[in-house]
């Protein structure tokens, strides 16, 4: 599944392409074949689809099939092995890498060595060193190898959009696999292939990346390309400042959409993770995510992941929302839909955290349940005011039957019980236990609304018979 921290770079690249006018590309990088899983990328590429994160390039999804849309693909890089290799061979043909035979023994043994003598493990170039009859002659007994590129000497500079210039010498970069024994590619080649490939010119990824990127300007230039910009983000972490992970809970987009925070909310969420347009609010709208854009003002240290932000951020979202997005909500999640449903879910929007729970918090409304008479007394009252003032709101209800605009009959309401010098609390009280059945509910107002005035007047009648049958 797609994580929170591969939403938000998705996401900052997608922003990056929109302000600029250039192009989001979505590239499956399956080269890791052991860590491929059935449905995988049609997972991503829902989910991106989801949040509104669509690609110009890449996978896609057209008329329910899986498919790609580009000039430069296959975006998949499984698919593109012919292209890496051609440019294996290249760097071989250059001298710039070399087939390396080493069984895993062997390394396993010459890293136990070097960790001994307090040396930074890496290759020892034995493979280097093997002359062409050599190479040949293991080449015919079918002995499996991987290509390494020949690290040069020299340093190498990263120029790095939010974290500015850090320099890695090449003493301390391993001679990197290229081409594994399966003849496919490690991240390192394929990715520099494909952003030259894909004409990519800004490269946003996680931090633990960049002592990756030396490897990579070298393939660059050792193949006579220009480099993309650079730019890699801070890890996301959970509140003890470890990596946010599996362990600690549920870490994919997808499960935060199944769990009802609307897309919108969680674009807002992920896209200020440690990064924030204005500083001085927490609510943007996807335009303004876009407008606002800035790599640079993205924060270095990692970014804590506060879910309790998410509940208030989403119930923000949750207090905007229209009726007619409400109705498309609830169909989605399978409800029973009604105008009385979807008035209700808009009355209570903005108490709920989450669209689920929005659902959950209807029903005892939609089904009133049976309540004890003596709720419908308000305070120091007494049963036969409540059921007076029951009567009273009846005749009032019935007489004035539209209640379609919610806040001019609420107004109209108001104004009414203070021209009969009604105490607000002596009638509105048990008008809301009649129409809700308990005391935390919408106001009486939204539920007359809600219910319609008939079935207003009849719980409202019901309730009278409960006082009536126990005074």
């Amino acid at each position: 599944m797609l994580h929170i921290g591969g939403a938000r770079t998705a996401l900052w690249a997608y922003l990056l392409a929109k302000q600029t006018g250039g192009r989001f590309v979505l590239r499956i990088e399956d080269t890791d074949q052991a860590r491929s899983v059935d449905g995988g990328i049609e997972n991503i590429v829902d989910t991106l689809h989801a949040l509104g994160i669509d690609p110009d390039e890449g996978s896609v999804r057209k008329d329910g099939v899986l498919t790609e849309v580009g000039d430069v693909g296959p975006y998949q890089q499984s698919k593109r092995l012919d292209i890496y290799a051609k440019y294996a061979h290249q760097l071989i043909e250059q001298g710039h890498a070399y087939k390396c035979f080493c069984t895993r023994e062997r390394l396993d043994e010459v890293r136990k060595e070097q960790q001994a003598n307090k040396q930074q493990p890496k290759y020892d170039r034995h493979c280097l060193g093997l002359t062409d009859e050599e190479v040949e002659e293991k080449l015919k007994e079918n002995t499996p190898y991987v290509v390494r590129m020949k690290v040069p000497e020299g340093k190498s500079t990263v120029q790095d959009i939010i974290r500015g210039d850090v320099t890695f010498d090449h003493k301390e970069v391993d001679d990197q696999v290229i081409i594994k024994s399966d003849g496919f590619p490690t991240y390192h080649l394929a990715v520099v292939v494909d952003d030259h490939h894909m004409e990519i010119t800004t490269v946003i990824r996680g931090e633990e990346w960049l002592p990756s990127t030396p490897k990579h300007q070298i393939l660059y230039k050792m193949l006579g390309w220009d480099e993309p910009k650079f730019a890699h983000v801070p890890l996301l972490l959970n509140p003890d400042k470890s990596k946010l992970s599996k362990r600690q809970g549920d870490v994919a987009a997808e499960a935060y959409l199944a769990k009802g925070y609307l897309p919108d909310a969680l674009v807002n969420f992920i896209g200020t993770l440690g990064y924030n347009p204005t500083g001085d609010r927490e609510i943007y709208s996807r335009q303004e995510l876009i407008d606002l854009f800035n790599l640079s003002k993205v924060k270095k240290s990692g970014a804590v992941v506060n879910f309790e932000k998410l509940d208030w951020m989403n119930k923000q979202y949750m207090q905007e929302l229209t009726e007619e997005q409400i109705e498309a909500i609830l169909k989605k999640q399978g409800s029973e839909i009604t105008q009385t449903h979807v008035r209700l879910a808009k009355a209570e929007a903005s108490r709920a955290v989450t669209t689920i729970e929005l659902s959950e918090r209807i029903e005892p409304f939609i089904r009133l349940q049976d309540y004890d008479s003596s709720l419908l007394v308000w305070k120091k009252s007494d049963a036969t005011d409540a059921r007076e003032m029951l009567k009273v709101a009846h005749d009032y209800i019935a007489a004035h039957s539209d209640a379609d605009d919610l806040a001019g009959y609420e107004a109209s309401m108001k104004e009414w019980i203070n021209e009969q010098g009604i105490g607000t609390g002596n009638i509105l009280w048990p008008v809301r236990i009649a129409l809700a059945g308990q005391k935390i509910s919408p106001s009486p107002f939204e539920l007359i609304w809600a219910l319609g005035t008939q079935e207003a007047l009849s719980r409202i009648q019901t309730a009278i018979q409960k006082l009536e049958t126990n005074t």
